[in-house]
């Protein structure tokens, strides 16, 4: 099985071989491919993690820094539904505007594209809710790894916006936050 949200990441480039994904409610999946799918869920939610938080960080950065990230960008730019100028050529004003408060790249709403992600992917399974969280979390880790260390406050807190807005569609859906499983 292999779902993907198009987004251009070495973790989801490397699943080839893998079977196309079952219709929903016309076969039974095996507990194999359950696990699979949660796998895929997790790589795909630390992908667009990663990649939304990089986007935030990429734009206060020096022009020539960016440059070189610039063209892998450009596939989830587009997938996510940022048709503005390119990011390298903004102004400083530009760049200030799309992570303003109201902007593409601000808190809001990319904390609510992040989150969007993981709740649509799961389609209200509890255990792929959890898996898209995690993922999530995941993906801003390795977000500050790469920074080295606590990324600026406005990724703080949009990753802060984003597990809120997952954790109370898993209330609203009936599920805790505590896994239980655990």
């Amino acid at each position: 099985m292999n779902i993907s949200s198009n987004i251009t990441s070495n973790t989801l480039l490397n699943n080839k071989g893998v079977s196309p994904i079952k219709p929903m409610y016309t076969e039974k999946l095996t507990k194999d491919e359950v696990k699979e799918i949660k796998e895929q869920i997790v790589q795909n939610s630390n992908a667009f993690t990663f990649n939304s938080t990089n986007i935030q960080v990429g734009i206060f950065q020096e022009k020539d820094d960016f440059l070189s990230d610039y063209e892998e960008f450009q596939s989830f730019l587009k997938d996510i539904g940022y048709g503005g100028k390119s990011i390298a050529e903004l102004s400083q004003d530009e760049a200030a505007e799309l992570v303003s408060e109201d902007g593409f790249f601000g808190i809001k709403q990319t904390s609510e594209r992040i989150a969007n992600f993981v709740i649509n992917g799961a389609n209200g399974n509890e255990n792929l809710l959890r898996a898209g969280r995690e993922g999530m979390l995941e993906g801003f880790k390795q977000a500050e790894e790469i920074w080295g260390g606590e990324l600026p406050e406005i990724s703080q807190k949009t990753m802060s916006l984003a597990t809120e807005i997952v954790d109370k569609a898993m209330t609203d859906l009936g599920f805790s936050i505590i896994d239980k499983s655990i």
